[in-house]
């Protein structure tokens, strides 16, 4: 029994003259938008309840040798579970996605359609999660895959991620003035 316990102390352990391989950090990616701060409301603008258009984003700290990026956004706050509001691919390792862009390759969302489908919460304040990812290759993927699909696909395939999460509700006064601050906090 004490050989085993020695022996299991070793485990882990380099032996003299011997490099253990190095731990590989997973960097970090920085998720900006200029229509909403980090944890703030979105613009109705982006929403069910405006224009329905995918809001801009900056992004920064691609590392070298990033093939493509792939953009998740999710509603973890839905009645039944995540909800899926956009799920996009192969999108060029570029420091911004446009407001109302197809940056890539999109596929089928918890809606059941192809393209952004922007925050609509049935009640209350629900937070949506936009995930980036930089990846070491494109994906080759049909044009109706899931988000399980991509997340499937990604799996061995990412050099670094980041996010950036947005709050919305429908109908409520503070969400008009919450919006009007982080807008003019921007600016100033």
């Amino acid at each position: 029994m004490l050989l085993l316990l020695v022996a299991a102390g070793c485990i882990g352990q380099k032996a003299p003259g011997e490099e253990l391989p190095p731990t590989e950090v997973m960097k970090e990616l920085t998720i900006t938008s200029h229509a909403f701060q980090n944890d703030g409301y979105i613009p109705s603008k982006y929403t069910c309840d405006g224009e329905n258009i995918n809001p801009p984003l900056e992004i920064e700290g691609i590392p070298e040798g990033t093939e493509s990026l792939v953009l998740i956004v999710d509603d973890p706050d839905a009645p039944r579970g995540t909800f899926n509001h956009w799920v996009v691919w192969n999108i060029s390792p570029a420091n911004t996605i446009g407001e109302d862009t197809i940056p890539g390759t999109e596929g089928i969302n918890g809606f059941g359609s192809r393209g952004y489908g922007g925050p609509c919460p049935p009640s209350e304040t629900h937070r949506y999660i936009f995930k980036v990812y930089a990846l070491d290759s494109r994906l080759d993927l049909d044009s109706d895959a899931k988000k399980n699909e991509v997340e499937e696909a990604i799996k061995d395939h990412i050099l670094a991620q980041g996010e950036l999460i947005g709050l919305y509700s429908r109908g409520q006064p503070h969400s008009f003035l919450y919006n009007l601050y982080s807008i003019l906090s921007l600016v100033l």
